[in-house]
């Protein structure tokens, strides 16, 4: 079992049998999960239902579930990574039934907004919500599984100099109260940062750059708080480096963004 597999045993799952040696799945609870996976709703979605599926203006890909996991359509993968197709393969690993057009890892069969909201209360999408509203907790452990294979990735990806001051402060946050769904909810959210596609000027937005840009918390300060500052300085300077067409200013999502992050330090 790996130190990460430990911590997040500890953390979220005292009550559930100890991970047997070997498996480095995280373990939830059915209470432990949804708590973490509401929180992640209300960010992506409101916790409202019809926000489980949605596709956003100017977006090319489909944006489903607790988590708004990206479904590109077939032939168009565009510069994020793409994680509704892992969301489905956790369905099939929990042994969670899921409906024919959706069996076999398929891409996206609405070619565009217009198609998917012209659809919308079509009985694919009616299905597919359904399903996505009542296993918010496969959803939630699926996205702590993503924070556990975050974590190798972002170090591989760093400057070997860099690496031990970036482990010390990931584990930091996750021993911090909170920590955990912070850091849960920002892999989901913006990803690890190590996929060159997603930069602007060469300049990324997700974990490894949210804890490069943290600072050290002062005594008696929660570490989550100085990653939320973290992450909000790569936010701040991804919308300051965003090519002209993505208008990400003008849309306002930064001040949105900052909403989210500020939950992280709450309880």
């Amino acid at each position: 079992m790996t130190a990460l597999s430990l911590l997040l045993a500890a953390t979220l799952v005292s009550a559930a049998p100890a991970t047997p040696p070997g498996d480095e799945a995280v373990r939830l609870t059915p209470e432990q999960a949804r708590e973490i996976g509401m929180k992640i709703w209300r960010n992506e979605a409101g916790g409202k239902v019809e926000l489980l599926t949605h596709w956003n203006k100017d977006e090319d890909f489909a944006s489903l579930g607790i988590g708004h996991f990206i479904w590109y359509v077939a032939g168009r993968p565009g510069p994020f990574t793409e994680s509704f197709p892992g969301l489905l393969d956790a369905y099939e690993a929990a042994g969670q039934a899921l409906p024919a057009w959706l069996q076999g890892r398929p891409s996206c069969p609405w070619t565009g907004r217009d198609a998917f909201y012209a659809d919308f209360a079509g009985p694919r999408l009616v299905e597919l919500r359904e399903l996505l509203a009542r296993t918010v907790d496969i959803q939630a452990r699926y996205a702590a599984r993503r924070l556990e294979d975050a974590l190798p990735k972002v170090l591989a990806a760093a400057d070997s100099g860099q690496r031990p001051k970036l482990k010390a402060r990931f584990y930091a946050v996750a021993a911090s109260p909170n920590g955990l769904y912070a850091l849960v909810d920002y892999v989901n959210f913006k990803g690890e940062g190590i996929n060159p596609k997603e930069r602007y000027d060469a300049l990324g937005w997700g974990l490894i750059q949210a804890l490069e840009l943290m600072d050290d918390a002062a005594a008696g300060q929660p570490s989550v708080e100085a990653f939320a500052r973290g992450a909000d300085a790569a936010l701040t300077r991804r919308v300051a480096h965003a090519p002209p067409a993505r208008r990400e200013i003008e849309r306002g999502w930064l001040a949105g963004w900052r909403k989210r992050l500020k939950t992280y330090a709450q309880p």
